[in-house]
């Protein structure tokens, strides 16, 4: 077995083992917190040496498939949740972030996306600036969701005066509303640079505007009225975090739907 595939197992273990024991941290608050986080750490540590392992065999961009893609963008969803997602008042975060990448990491490994990279028919520099920026974008967007729906969550469990609700550790409202923007702020440039990337090749090089471009579109738009609507028209709390799980479910489209069967 290559390296590559010997590095895959290791990292699933991590995320899986991340996700079992943030569900079972909801039942005993603070109990099993440490063995999460060290899941999600040593998982990304295993995935970042399998990327390695593929950049150093591969002949070109190591991730121009969908597959290796995907690959790629799981190791970003993980890395942007590490710099401050395992801190304890973001700990329940995991629950969405990683099963999310444990399963999107085995579909990846399924597809073919942790062995021998593929080669691809493009430039190995528009595909690292192009594919880096808007995946790099997706992880920010993924994060973003992730953040909306803990704020909703929340938000109902103080409505409703859950009887646990003061036994779980959450962020404030008012944190987690205000990091999703902050988090969309972020991405959105970077999406906007990778767009203007890809139809900078489209107009010199030729080819077709497809539906994975015209969804690409409609979630930056999406993204792009979320910021304005927050600040300008001052929308907040529950009506921003519906906008960021609809900009997610166009994300989810994006990489899960159309771009094994348009891009690749």
């Amino acid at each position: 077995m290559e390296l590559s595939l010997l590095l895959f197992w290791p990292a699933l273990a991590g995320y899986t083992e991340a996700a079992v024991a943030y569900a079972g941290d909801t039942v005993r608050p603070g109990r099993l917190v440490r063995a999460a986080t060290w899941g999600v750490r040593l998982g990304w540590l295993a995935q970042t040496a399998l990327l390695v392992a593929q950049a150093a065999d591969a002949d070109g961009f190591p991730w121009g498939s969908w597959a290796g893609s995907l690959n790629l963008f799981v190791w970003m969803c993980v890395g942007a949740y590490l710099i401050w997602g395992c801190r304890a008042p973001f700990r329940l975060l995991g629950l969405a972030v990683m099963p999310l990448a444990a399963a999107l990491l085995t579909l990846a490994w399924a597809a073919g996306g942790a062995g021998e990279p593929a080669s691809s028919e493009f430039g190995d520099l528009f595909l690292a600036f192009h594919v880096g920026l808007i995946l790099a974008a997706f992880a920010g967007f993924t994060l973003a969701a992730a953040l909306a729906l803990l704020y909703l969550v929340q938000e109902r469990r103080l409505k409703r005066r859950s009887p646990g609700v003061l036994r779980l550790r959450f962020p404030s409202l008012q944190t987690l509303d205000t990091l999703t923007v902050r988090t969309i702020a972020v991405s959105l440039p970077a999406l906007t640079v990778g767009i203007g990337i890809g139809f900078a090749r489209l107009g010199s090089e030729g080819g077709a505007f497809d539906a994975i471009m015209a969804v690409t579109l409609l979630a930056w738009a999406v993204y792009a009225a979320f910021l304005v609507l927050r600040w300008e028209a001052g929308w907040r709390g529950r009506r921003t975090a519906y906008l960021a799980l609809a900009g997610f479910l166009l994300v989810v489209l994006v990489r899960l739907v159309l771009t094994p069967f348009v891009h690749f």
